[in-house]
């Protein structure tokens, strides 16, 4: 072989191998990008552990103690959860940080995240934009382009109708839906729901769009801190505007009766009302399967339950399954050793503290509650279904005239481990003929 070529083939293997180099280097010292979660087929060995250790185990938890009463027999969800709402102890749990598909029970963070934003008497005429993205076979209010909504009607459309078309429209007020989502994500982790990967607004299957009964039941109890979401979540039925017609030549627009879809509040020909519930969010996709999580209070105490995906394929199984859940809980509570803990907001963390920590006043030295309402207007009137078409039997409505108890020491912002859902108004339910 020529010495030139032998020179030259040399190069040529010198120049290749160093630009394979620097590739692998490169590639080396980029950042690799996480994978967004997967739901799994079965609930993985080991879970996070936010809340607590026990919840990060897969299978059913909880610690019984003298005179409480065993866990109810036929519940086939994939998951749940049973949590004192004030207190925050997790009673007990069954794959409480499962990664599932949430469906609408995702509209709560929606809604935590995006309420506070727009006064209700806002009013907002739809453009063909507005709806944009809607999927198919979407549950919807159904809201019209070119009509005019108040922002109360549209967050009425999103709680008992679980109208997609409804949070499109509150999402494109709010800069589009990828703003949103990208709020919607940055809240999750706020209030340490770290299970929660947001894709859609409104819930809708999406691919890698999970959550977990513990970050449903963690937006839940974030949620009812404000008073319009509970007024919203606990209202049974409501005017809806209609879309503008010629009647004789007039334009008329009249209204229709919206009915919340939420079984446990408005009753089914299966189902009784079930006494002193009070919201809040329900879901069903293809993906996720039914899921709900509920709010309801008997004898000063107010549960949290979340049900996500029941095997059983019957009707109103989540909602049947919840409400052995509820009676479990108020039966067992002060019973039952807890087997973890809902966690406040990053905010919440004392200075120093570990996130998930909690201060009580002792701990803090003392001091008083702030004045004001969590939802920083004036205290809540009680919400009833009365003032929203009428209740037909509704539960209780809460209404919180205090807030979140907060002490304030040298601007540093704690919060008492029992994270109030205050002063309740009592409803309770007029039995099913």
């Amino acid at each position: 072989m020529p010495a030139p070529y032998k020179i030259a083939r040399r190069s040529l293997l010198v120049c290749s191998a160093a630009f394979l180099a620097f590739s692998l280097a490169s590639t080396l010292a980029a950042p690799v990008a996480l994978a967004a979660p997967r739901p799994s087929a079965t609930p993985p060995a080991q879970m996070s552990t936010v809340g607590g250790a026990r919840l990060g185990q897969a299978g059913t938890q909880v610690d019984l103690g003298t005179g409480a009463p065993v866990l109810p027999k036929g519940l086939t969800a994939r998951s749940w959860l049973v949590a004192d709402a004030e207190t925050g102890d997790v009673l007990a749990a069954h794959n409480a940080h499962w990664r599932l598909p949430p469906a609408s029970t995702l509209k709560m963070l929606f809604a935590d995240t995006v309420l506070p934003k727009f006064p209700k008497s806002t009013e907002h005429k739809v453009a063909s934009s507005d709806l944009a993205g809607v999927g198919a076979g979407s549950s919807v209010v159904p809201v019209h382009e070119g009509e005019t909504y108040t922002i109360r009607d549209l967050w009425l459309g999103v709680f008992l109708r679980s109208g997609n078309d409804a949070v499109h429209v509150l999402s494109a007020m709010n800069g589009g839906v990828k703003d949103t989502v990208k709020d919607m994500q940055a809240h999750a982790e706020e209030l340490q729901a770290l299970d929660t990967q947001v894709v859609s607004p409104d819930g809708y299957d999406a691919p890698r769009q999970v959550s977990s009964a513990y970050d449903l039941t963690l937006f839940a109890r974030s949620g009812l801190q404000k008073k319009d979401f509970r007024e919203y979540c606990s209202t049974v039925r409501a005017d809806f505007p209609g879309e503008t017609k010629k009647v004789k030549g007039k334009k008329v627009r009249g209204t229709f009766e919206i009915q919340n879809t939420n079984r446990l509040l408005s009753g089914d020909a299966d189902m009784s009302v079930y006494d002193g519930i009070a919201g809040v969010k329900n879901g069903n996709t293809t993906k996720a399967g039914a899921t709900f999580t509920g709010v309801a209070e008997r004898g000063g105490r107010v549960l949290l339950v979340t049900v996500m995906n029941p095997q059983k394929n019957e009707h109103n199984e989540v909602y049947k399954e919840t409400a052995k859940l509820f009676d479990w809980g108020f039966a067992a509570a002060g019973k039952v050793r807890p087997v973890g803990e809902l966690v406040p907001p990053k905010s919440a963390v004392p200075a120093g503290g570990q996130p998930g920590a909690t201060a009580s006043a002792a701990e803090a030295g003392g001091g008083g509650a702030a004045g004001g309402t969590a939802d920083g207007g004036s205290p809540a009137k009680p919400a009833g279904a009365s003032a929203t078409g009428g209740s037909g039997g509704a539960g209780i409505a809460l209404a919180i005239t205090g807030g979140l108890l907060v002490l304030l020491s040298g601007g540093v912002f704690l919060i008492n481990r029992r994270w109030p859902l205050p002063d309740l108004v009592r409803r309770r339910t007029t039995p099913r003929p």
